[in-house]
């Protein structure tokens, strides 16, 4: 069963898997990405809000998806938000708050709706932890129940630095939540650090849900604090489907040119995948 899965999910194109799954969020990214040609998403940890919105400006037609931290932004205000939207529409990518919920689902619900940044009235994404229990899908689930636009929760199957303990029974219980709500749960976040363990979670995941998967870097190696990089055709080819690129970008001395190498590097990986599968 699992190497099925495994298959289907190395074979399938996204405009087919559009198609099969039930989420509304993973429907509008996967053709997003297939009419865009990009699986990458940029990490943009920066946190003075003009140098955000210009890399956003920049970056923009390259990305599938913008991975933000919103709790790092200098001087926040809300019309710092209108901004981000704005440039989300204009180049067609869907914005992914990673806030890493991890509370109970009373408490996560007003977290994801109210105080200052009222996350689930701009985020397409966002993300959670699983330790919780399923009390904490709900949470999010009713306080996205009212949002004029669908909403969707990528839920943290693995993690890419040294020594986590997101491993084994904790990533098949992911999968099996995940089930349990596919309507509102997008996909997951694998292990980028570790093929070996990222394609124990592509095994399992059934194709309608989308891996996303950090610890990507052209060359592979790691950091001093521990992170572990992969490369994306690495990544792509285990089954992964988004590419989630921070410092690799933003940290050389041309983020455009290298977001387009990035943009490049995920997409003819995936080309390849899908006209090759593994048997």
């Amino acid at each position: 069963m699992a190497s099925n899965i495994q298959k289907d999910r190395i074979k399938t194109s996204y405009a087919e898997r559009a198609k099969i799954t039930k989420n509304p969020v993973a429907k509008s990214l996967l053709e997003l990405m297939e009419q865009k040609k990009t699986n990458l998403c940029l990490a943009d940890d920066e946190n003075e809000p003009e140098k955000f919105l210009e890399r956003a400006e920049w970056l923009g037609p390259e990305i599938a998806v913008l991975k933000t931290h919103i709790d790092i932004i200098d001087n926040f205000t809300p019309e710092f938000i209108g901004q981000l939207t704005a440039l989300s529409k204009k180049h067609n990518f869907l914005i992914f708050e990673d806030r890493k919920f991890a509370d109970i689902g009373n408490t996560v619900k007003m977290q994801y709706r109210r105080g200052l940044y009222k996350i689930a009235e701009w985020a397409h994404l966002t993300n959670a932890h699983i330790v919780p229990g399923p009390g904490i899908i709900e949470g999010l689930k009713s306080a996205a129940a009212n949002i004029k636009e669908p909403r969707g929760l990528i839920l943290l199957a693995q993690m890419s630095s040294k020594g986590n303990l997101a491993t084994a029974e904790y990533t098949k219980t992911a999968v099996q939540m995940a089930l349990n709500y596919e309507d509102f749960v997008v996909g997951f976040i694998g292990n980028g650090g570790d093929i070996n363990e990222l394609k124990k979670l592509t095994a399992i995941a059934p194709s309608q849900f989308i891996i996303l998967t950090p610890g990507v870097k052209i060359g592979g190696g790691d950091d001093a604090l521990k992170q572990q990089y992969t490369t994306p055709s690495e990544v792509i080819a285990a089954g992964s489907d988004i590419i989630i690129v921070g410092r690799g970008i933003y940290e050389s001395s041309d983020p455009q040119k290298i977001g387009q190498l990035y943009r490049q590097a995920g997409w003819e990986a995936y080309l390849k995948r899908i006209k090759n599968p593994k048997s």
